[in-house]
């Protein structure tokens, strides 16, 4: 890419697409900067990966025949590591999106094509695979590489609670299982006064490095917040805000923050594009709560996100999740969704916050047996203590 122009492989199968991309970036082509070719799905696609000279870019449709993007998106890897992908979506296909970020994709616009749009995603994509080509070249390849990966995820670990608060009226627990040697979820505990506790729970879009840091980012911006407001929604905002001001890695972060209260067990939540808790009963049965509406943070500026409110009686537990848990594959392909998360305690109500996150990741675990593991897994659990009125 230093020496000649990027490689891009475009991937549509509408038949006009590749006339009309000619033409609208035909002055990058005859200046050299750009080399364009085209498959009509994802399976010429990957021929092409496997069988042409290396590509610096892959911007591929999710709606294709015989292989979509989204399969597309997990087969790359396996053919190229080093290759950027870019998807199209139609616009507001938020969960196409997001499961798009979990398997990879380094960005996304959406149709109708604005080619000025276009022209700025390339560039950014190529900036940023070239900046990255530039690390590994500095290092001593592979052995460098996994010792500083090895730094990142100790690092990574050692901001993440560990002790976590009880008392006579709850109990809280957490475990985050990222899918490579760093992960993009993460989760937080902060002490607010009256003895009240905010948690949060958050998934940032991609994987590894960059991930992180973007994780890290928000997780201050969220423990920032959330100590300077008492309204879930307000907090969500502030850090959206913020997020949006200086985003120039164009990535987002879907969070859900809440307050606890243990002297009434009023557990007050706000949802940016995140998954809602669900409440596990005494008997062991469980209820997913309603959805609050808020979009991931990130995305756009000033926006607002409203509350719920959930009172957890004596013996209840609410489970917070990332969408790891419910996208979790077996080796069929299935995922383990929201019906086998809601089933996991049936019969038998957790005993505490840690047995039920346990549980949740032995449960996830044994369906998902030996099939890879292409996102983080993280949940938190926060339990009433039975006897508590």
């Amino acid at each position: 890419m230093e020496d000649g122009p990027s490689r891009i492989l475009v991937v549509d199968d509408e038949p006009d697409l590749e006339r009309l991309v000619r033409q609208r970036l035909r002055r990058d082509i005859r200046a050299g900067r750009y080399e364009l070719e085209f498959a009509h799905n994802g399976i010429e696609a990957l021929d092409k990966l496997a069988e042409s000279a290396p590509f610096d870019m892959v911007l591929s449709d999710i709606n294709m025949p015989r292989m979509d993007g989204l399969a597309l998106l997990a087969q790359i890897p396996k053919v190229d590591s080093d290759v950027r992908a870019v998807i199209v979506s139609a616009y507001g296909d938020m969960k196409n999106i997001r499961i798009a970020m979990n398997r990879g994709a380094f960005d996304f616009i959406t149709k109708p094509i604005d080619f000025d749009d276009l022209r700025v995603t390339i560039d950014r994509t190529l900036n940023n695979l070239r900046e990255w080509r530039k690390a590994l070249e500095s290092r001593n390849r592979l052995v460098a590489l996994e010792n500083e990966l090895d730094v990142a995820r100790r690092m990574q670990r050692s901001i993440l609670p560990a002790d976590f608060p009880e008392s006579d009226d709850f109990s809280l627990f957490a475990n985050m299982r990222p899918a490579r040697a760093v992960g993009g979820d993460f989760y937080d505990v902060v002490q607010l006064d009256d003895e009240r506790i905010g948690i949060g729970i958050a998934d940032v879009s991609g994987k590894g490095v960059s991930a992180a840091l973007f994780m890290m980012s928000a997780r201050t911006l969220l423990k920032g917040a959330a100590i300077g407001s008492d309204n879930p929604g307000e907090v969500l905002a502030n850090v959206n805000q913020v997020l949006n001001e200086d985003n120039v890695s164009m990535m987002f972060v879907t969070m859900l923050y809440g307050v606890y209260d243990p002297k009434t067990g009023e557990f007050t939540y706000a949802s940016g594009g995140h998954d809602a808790p669900v409440v596990v009963h005494a008997d062991g049965s469980a209820t997913e709560q309603p959805r609050t509406g808020g979009i991931a943070l990130g995305v756009m500026e000033d926006l607002e996100y409203g509350c719920n409110t959930v009172t957890l009686a004596p013996g209840e537990t609410a489970v917070l999740f990332t969408d790891g848990v419910t996208e979790a594959q077996n080796a069929d392909s299935e995922q383990f969704g929201m019906s086998r998360l809601c089933n996991v305690y049936e019969g038998t109500a957790p005993a505490d916050a840690q047995a039920a996150c346990e549980t949740m990741f032995e449960a996830v675990g044994s369906f998902s047996g030996d099939a890879p593991q292409f996102d983080d897994i993280t949940c938190v659990t926060l339990g009433r203590k039975r006897g508590q009125a």
